[in-house]
């Protein structure tokens, strides 16, 4: 029964608020008397996306569990791949595949360089396809990337969600073992359904979106940062989401 943490939108940019919101949020994780089997983090790892944000983030992110993250619009692949992962500082689509006591998690990169909206390109569909089909069987799956490909009812993320989604949607109908998707980009808390499967956007470490029903602000600062729980048990997903004031 896997559990699983869920970040996203640390926004890193070297000053002591974002650091402070992310480090207590990993404080929180190492401190749980029982340790999750992992974190997600689902991209806008960095603000600007510079070598000194990851290197930052690198630090911040260290744990005794495993650390799986993606890109978001925000992030910029060379710097991503040589400050945080170690690898050499190519642009090319940043995916990862990991498996966890059985369950596969498949970290996507849905990011168009220099836009804001997202989009998994040939090549990111090509891969979770293949990777998908080579899953054992009674193997179940959850795919996660940054821009979420539903309206979350806010013209701010709105405006630069997943592009094209129907061809994920397509690809998960010959895949039955994909039991959620996963994302964030949204900065706050929301539950949705994409492609007949639950669809969960993880609250922002950094703030969290005033919705319009809420205010004319778009911005609440005073909020503090936000984690999911997921726990995956006999092919279903349960989200708990939490804050850490």
């Amino acid at each position: 029964m896997p559990l699983l943490a869920h970040i996203s939108d640390l926004h890193l940019d070297g000053s002591d608020r974002t650091a402070e919101r992310a480090t207590r949020v990993m404080d929180h994780l190492r401190a749980l008397p029982t340790p999750v089997d992992a974190l997600l983090v689902t991209g806008d790892i960095a603000d600007h996306g510079s070598v000194a944000e990851y290197e930052e983030a690198a630090r911040i992110l260290a744990a005794p569990f495993p650390v799986l993250t993606c890109p978001g619009n925000h992030d910029a692949r060379a710097a991503y791949r040589k400050a945080l992962l170690g690898e050499p500082p190519t642009d090319g689509p940043i995916n990862s595949f990991h498996l966890l006591d059985g369950l596969a998690v498949l970290m996507c990169d849905a990011t168009v360089p220099g836009r804001d909206e997202g989009l998994l390109d040939d090549e990111t569909l090509h891969w979770i396809a293949d990777r998908l089909t080579d899953l054992p069987d009674g193997t179940h799956a959850l795919i996660a990337f940054h821009q979420p490909p539903v309206a979350v009812h806010h013209p701010l993320p709105d405006a630069s969600r997943l592009q094209q989604s129907e061809r994920l949607d397509e690809l998960l109908q010959n895949h039955p073992e994909v039991i959620a998707v996963l994302t964030g980009h949204a900065h706050t808390a929301a539950a949705s359904a994409f492609a007949g499967r639950p669809l969960v956007v993880a609250p922002a470490t950094t703030w969290t979106l005033q919705l319009p029903w809420q205010g004319t602000e778009l911005i609440d600062r005073s909020q503090p940062p936000g984690l999911a729980f997921h726990v995956v048990e006999n092919g279903a997903l349960t989200t708990h989401f939490r804050v850490v004031p």
